[in-house]
């Protein structure tokens, strides 16, 4: 959401004023063809918040409806059938799904990232009005290089007990992601991009992601740029968050920085997100999905679905369809400052249902 529309949506919150917006939208014709959208329920509690999405979008009549694959992070290759499905739809919206810790198997995160080109990782942290946290006006986005660096997965074992892990930073990876982040700043009114990097231990691997935002920077003036070597930003992110507006990233970098933003603003339950290329997008929780195996979740059914319906609006929005993702985002909104129905994350009790029942009861 652009911050020039911050006012209006706060009024909205408040219940002050009415829904009618006061400037016109004008669709071309067939913008309201609905639009096939490719879902992973994926590991864990997936199944749960990505039912939780369903239902709300069936109540909202939104127009998308979703071909459903069956994939799960222990397979050892993404099935041809998924990828031939977000080629074809080129928007996909996922759960969680679980990367097993060490042994021969791959990410599927991430060899969905590579196969798709999906280059540019969003997260979105800030403060939601009533959800009480030890820092506010936190409005953060992260944006993430999502190809190479220290993912790059090229790992060998050069004699036993040596283990050699290489980390990749190329000129033309590098331009891209700071140009994404660069053209985001400016298409939403964002007034300042900090780049993130390690120049002075990885001098050039670093530098020459340093030296790529510097050229794209020098492109927009009318946007400060500014640079934090990547410890002092995790402290800073603790102490004044505030201070950040667009970060961009290497890969690693930005996993790590994201999660912090994220727990600042109040947790990974409520952050979204989404992975988005030249041709496709990929929507899911923003911030790591550390919940996605945890059994006593799915038990319960208490999974929080607050961050995937958010990402379901930035999905709407990548689409095409701006009020169905107002309406999305300002439910959620409402759900959230009521404070009545609230999952253990947050604080509360409810379930992932009640929290939809929630939602849709507050839709306009």
């Amino acid at each position: 959401m652009s911050r020039r529309t911050l006012p209006i949506f706060k009024k909205l919150l408040s219940g002050g004023g009415s829904t009618t917006r006061s400037v016109t939208y004008m669709p071309r014709p067939g913008d309201g063809t609905p639009r096939p959208v490719t879902l992973i329920p994926g590991d864990g509690v997936g199944p749960l918040v990505t039912g939780a999405v369903e239902q709300v979008m069936e109540a909202m009549h939104a127009p998308v409806y979703f071909e459903k694959y069956d994939v799960h992070g222990d397979m050892k290759t993404v099935p041809p059938e998924l990828i031939d499905s977000i080629k074809k739809n080129k928007v996909c919206l996922k759960g969680g799904l679980k990367t097993p810790v060490g042994g021969g198997v791959s990410s599927l995160n991430v060899l969905l990232r590579k196969e798709l080109d999906l280059y540019a990782s969003l997260v979105h942290c800030f403060n939601l009005q009533g959800l009480p946290t030890r820092h506010q006006n936190v409005d953060i986005v992260v944006i993430r290089e999502n190809t190479e660096g220290e993912y790059a997965g090229l790992e060998h074992e050069v004699v036993p007990g040596v283990v050699e892990s290489l980390k990749v930073i190329t000129k033309f990876c590098s331009e891209r992601i700071a140009k994404y982040a660069f053209e985001y700043a400016y298409l939403n009114n964002r007034k300042k991009v900090t780049a993130v990097h390690k120049a002075n231990i990885m001098k050039l691997a670093d530098g020459l992601f340093l030296e790529s935002c510097r050229e794209i920077a020098s492109k927009y003036p009318s946007i400060q740029y500014n640079e934090m070597i990547v410890d002092n930003c995790s402290m800073q992110l603790v102490s004044k968050p505030e201070q950040f507006d667009v970060m961009v990233t290497p890969n690693l970098y930005g996993n790590l920085v994201s999660n912090i933003a994220a727990g600042i603003a109040g947790g990974t339950g409520v952050m979204p997100g989404g992975n988005v290329g030249a041709d496709h997008a990929i929507f899911e929780q923003g911030a790591s999905a550390g919940n996605v195996g945890n059994e006593k979740l799915v038990e319960q059914k208490k999974a929080n679905p607050v961050a995937l319906l958010l990402s379901s609006a930035m999905m709407l929005r990548h689409l095409q369809f701006p009020s169905f993702a107002d309406r999305l985002e300002i439910a959620v909104k409402r759900v959230i400052l009521e404070g009545r129905y609230r999952t253990k994350d947050l604080g509360g009790t409810s379930t992932t249902q009640e929290v939809v029942d929630a939602v849709i009861a507050n839709l306009e």
